[in-house]
């Protein structure tokens, strides 16, 4: 038999067996999400520990760095450096509850209270725009909004109401596990700060000696890609809330402080989340004078300009190489299935299925006679 038949046949008997491992895969998929009840530990297991090992590896990724550079410069022992930058760090919450949570507390407590009041007054306000003639085209459309609108917070009210007792049980349930997972997130966090470079060469040893440096690259590519948009991002946001604070404190804006803040924390939510940010502050400016709201609108185009053209692209830059396109609709779908976490973590997690599957396709594009003709083109 020519040796290029046998090649050829084998190429193939690869190709089949890659595809039955595929099919397996789904099938214990299906499988697995037909006996629900199997998963349902595996839930509550995740529900505890996952919010502690989330905050512990985005902390981790802002702190390696420093820490492995404290560490090769001043060539002081890695669990000296972590202790000292807790150290550190335990200082500077303290100082900020003395000195910036009361006034953040005081104000959010205004806000919350006084919230009704202002959108009435800006509900009001509008009305008085659209009742103008020159509006008179789109006043129907309008108010058929405004009635749909009313009509689902009603009904989100009334559910809310007739479920208090559940909503206190989850409400506490919640609470007790954000109190557990900060008093357990600085363990994980000091450990993998002191033995997180071991971790890709322990997982490197569960895998074939053949494909053990693959492997390792794609570790490494990962970590590059989530580290780099954990970093950027909330180096963006922070400049975000320190801009919108200024700005909102120069233009003499209520609640200034907190605004810029929750701006900041909004930011995180790639393109939608100054967006969001802008309507409190454009309601609380409308109530306090039309002038007011303008300077608003020119902090928040000069907030846009500034981060558009000058931090995101110095921050961030091109790490990730995903269209703007392609992230709208990951956020979309996100969200939809995973809610409010699917829209903060949903660019990393398709960051990390992007790596996994250029990794994959490049190893079966090698192995597969599909692509025969473009590797005998190239060569």
């Amino acid at each position: 038999m020519k040796p290029d038949v046998t090649r050829s046949r084998e190429k193939g008997r690869r190709t089949i067996r890659v595809l039955v491992i595929i099919l397996l895969i789904l099938a214990i998929l299906f499988l697995g999400n037909q006996v629900k009840w199997i998963w349902t530990p595996v839930r509550q297991f995740f529900s505890i520990v996952g919010f502690p090992i989330i905050l512990a590896g985005v902390l981790y990724y802002l702190m390696n760095p420093l820490v492995d550079r404290l560490e090769r410069k001043y060539h002081v022992r890695r669990t000296w450096t972590i202790i000292g930058l807790f150290v550190i760090i335990v200082g500077l919450i303290v100082l900020g509850i003395v000195a910036i949570i009361p006034t953040i507390r005081d104000q959010t407590l205004t806000i919350i209270n006084d919230w009704p009041k202002y959108w009435q007054s800006a509900s009001n306000e509008f009305d008085k725009w659209f009742n103008d003639p020159q509006f008179s085209v789109f006043r129907d459309q309008l108010e058929q909004w405004n009635t749909d609108l009313s009509a689902l917070v009603s009904g989100r009210f009334s559910k809310y109401l007739t479920g208090t007792v559940s909503s206190l049980t989850s409400v506490f349930s919640t609470v007790t596990t954000v109190i557990i997972g900060l008093i357990t997130m600085p363990f994980i966090l000091f450990y993998l700060l002191r033995d997180g470079h071991q971790l890709p060469p322990y997982l490197a040893k569960f895998v074939p000696a053949r494909i053990r440096t693959s492997f390792l690259k794609m570790l490494n590519e990962i970590n590059s890609q989530v580290s780099n948009y954990i970093r950027g991002q909330l180096t963006v946001a922070f400049c975000v809330a320190v801009m919108f604070a200024i700005g909102y404190s120069i233009i003499g804006l209520k609640f200034a402080l907190t605004l810029g803040i929750a701006a900041g924390i909004l930011n995180l939510i790639p393109y939608l989340g100054s967006f969001l940010a802008m309507v409190p502050s454009v309601v609380i400016a409308l109530v306090t004078s039309p002038w007011m709201l303008v300077q608003v609108l020119i902090v928040f185009l000069i907030e846009q300009t500034i981060e558009g053209r000058l931090i995101s692209p110095l921050v961030l830059g091109s790490s990730l190489a995903i269209h703007p396109v392609t992230i709208l609709i990951v956020l979309l779908v996100a969200g939809k299935i995973f809610g409010l976490m699917g829209v903060i973590f949903g660019i990393p997690g398709y960051a990390i299925l992007k790596v996994f599957w250029t990794h994959f396709f490049t190893w079966y594009r090698e192995h597969s006679d599909l692509y025969q003709t473009d590797r005998t083109t190239k060569s």
